[in-house]
C-alpha cells in the first residue's frame, strides 16, 4: 500500500483527490488537509509515502514545501497553472497534475509511483512451493497490470458480458479472462462451476438452500446445467 497525504487550500480539490484515492486498491489515505504546516509535520514524521501537493497555498507554497522536505517522500504536484511544472521537475517530483484532474490521468501518475516503489523494494522472500501439484496462485491480466491472486483468497468469480470479476475478501479484480479458462486453471476439487456466470470456492460456501448458495452476503444461483456436477462435489465432502 502507498500511504497518501493530500494538501490543498481548496476543500473541493481535497474531496476530489480523496475520492480518487479511495478508488485505487493500492492507495491508502493518511490525511487530507488544507494546512500546509500540518502536512509538513506529517511528512517530516515519515507518515506518508506520497504527497499530493498544491503549488499555490497561502501559508507555504508547494515549491517551498518541496525544498523543506528535501526528497523525504514522493510528491505529485497539483495546480491550475502549468508554468510551475518546470520548478517541480527540477525538484524531482514524481508527476505534475493540472487541474481539473481527470481520474485516468490521476491513475497514470500513481501507477508510475507504484512501479518506482516496486523497483526500489527489496526482493521478497522465496515462497514455499505448493504441497500438491495444483498452484497456490494465479496471474490475471487487468486493464493496467498483471495481478497475482492467491487461490486461498478467492471467494467466487462472476462472469459478465465483456469481463470477469474475481472476488476476494478484500477486493474485486476485473479481468478480460474467459470463465472457461479460469475454470481450467483453478484446482478442480476446490472450485465448482455452478452457473454460466458463477464459479465458487467450495470451502467458502456458508450454506446451500433452495438452489442458491450463500458466500458471505452474496447469494449465487445454481443453474440447472451445473446442478448435478456441483452436488456430486458437495456429497464427496459430506459427513
Amino acid at each position: 500500500m502507498i500511504r497518501c497525504l493530500v494538501v490543498d487550500d481548496e476543500p473541493l480539490a481535497l474531496d476530489i483527490l480523496t475520492d480518487y484515492i479511495a478508488k485505487v486498491p493500492f492507495l491508502e489515505l493518511v490525511k487530507a488537509t488544507t494546512s500546509a504546516f500540518e502536512a509538513l509535520s506529517l511528512a517530516q514524521e515519515n507518515a506518508a509515502d506520497l504527497i499530493f501537493l498544491d503549488v499555490q497555498m497561502p501559508e507555504l507554497t508547494g515549491i517551498q514545501f518541496l525544498k523543506i522536505i528535501n526528497g523525504k517522500c514522493n510528491v505529485i504536484l497539483t495546480t491550475a497553472y502549468s508554468q510551475y511544472a518546470l520548478d517541480g521537475y527540477e525538484l524531482d517530483v514524481a508527476d505534475y497534475l493540472l487541474k481539473p484532474i481527470a481520474f485516468d490521468r490521476f491513475y497514470k501518475a500513481v501507477s508510475k509511483v507504484q512501479g518506482q516503489q516496486n523497483q526500489a523494494a527489496p526482493p521478497a522472500p522465496a515462497e514455499r512451493p505448493s504441497s500438491g501439484s495444483a498452484p497456490d496462485f494465479i496471474f490475471v491480466k487487468t486493464e493496467y497490470r498483471i495481478q497475482k491472486i492467491y487461490i486461498d483468497d478467492i471467494l467466487y468469480i462472476e462472469g459478465l458480458k465483456d469481463y470477469v470479476s474475481i472476488f476476494t475478501s478484500t477486493e474485486r479484480i476485473i479481468t478480460l479472462q474467459h470463465m472457461k479458462k479460469l475454470e481450467e486453471v483453478l484446482p478442480f476439487g476446490r472450485f465448482a462451476r455452478v452457473h454460466k456466470s458463477f464459479i465458487v470456492a467450495i470451502d467458502k460456501i456458508g450454506s446451500i438452500e433452495r438452489g442458491r448458495i450463500q458466500i458471505g452476503e452474496k447469494i449465487i444461483p445454481i443453474g440447472d446445467t451445473y446442478r448435478d456436477n456441483f452436488f456430486k462435489k458437495i456429497e464427496d465432502k459430506n459427513i
